[in-house]
């Protein structure tokens, strides 16, 4: 591919909208609530994972794998309103109960932007707008790597504005002892949405397939820029 190819950012004005469910979760574990009838109620064994979700094509999902690996195939189809693509996989939160043999009951999903890093001279621009920094974490697969952001949003003439993210691949540094290090930036651009509120968001990177030895992710933030590694083999 010619370096002329530039990549613009992903834009994120929708998860405003679809992963304000995700927001009344504190973190990413089962879930438990006292029902108000004698026993268990209808969420008192929900569960929530990230995951991989299957779409049959008829848009509806089917079934999901879990970040730590364990799969389940839906007792019935459930859809989402941004599950707009068949025959494919969603990256998102999944809220579920277990039923047995592998099988489970949807109580709904929350989409995820997912990024695939680029070469740095592949973007258009490298905005590095700060944000706020939550969490950062490898799956277990190893095949993502999780952030846990916040955004600061508002409305912008009745419309939520919107937030640009991407990420980029600086350099591959070979190490005295020859493992190999990846180097990303996470790029951000606030556009023009005021910053009246705060918004909690999960992102995944989507590691390529050639394993490294490690990767080291850096995020500007509202206190400085912050780095995390990772050990991917």
């Amino acid at each position: 591919m010619e370096r002329n190819s530039q990549k613009r950012l992903t834009s994120l004005s929708f998860i405003i909208y679809h992963l304000s469910f995700s927001l009344v979760l504190a973190a990413l574990s089962a879930c438990e609530t006292d029902s108000y009838e004698k026993g268990q109620g209808k969420y008192s064994l929900m569960q929530t994972d990230l995951g991989e979700v299957t779409v049959n094509g008829e848009k509806q999902a089917v079934a999901f794998t879990t970040d730590d690996g364990d799969s389940y195939t839906l007792t019935t189809p459930a859809r989402a309103n941004w599950m707009q693509t068949a025959d494919t996989t969603y990256r998102a939160i999944i809220y579920y109960n277990k039923v047995e043999n592998g099988r489970a009951e949807s109580m709904g999903f929350s989409s995820v932007p997912t990024v695939l890093p680029k070469e740095h001279w592949r973007y258009k621009d490298l905005t590095q707008d700060p944000i706020g920094f939550e969490s950062a974490w490898l799956a277990k697969s190893r095949k993502y790597i999780n952030l846990g952001l916040l955004f600061k949003s508002g409305y912008v003439d009745d419309t939520m504005g919107r937030h640009l993210i991407g990420v980029a691949q600086d350099t591959i540094l070979v190490n005295a002892n020859q493992t190999r290090t990846v180097y990303y930036r996470f790029l951000h651009g606030q556009e023009d949405t005021p910053q009246y509120f705060t918004n909690r968001h999960y992102v995944s990177i989507l590691l390529p397939t050639e394993r490294l030895d490690t990767a080291c992710v850096s995020i500007v933030t509202y206190t400085g820029t912050i780095e995390r590694r990772f050990a991917l083999k």
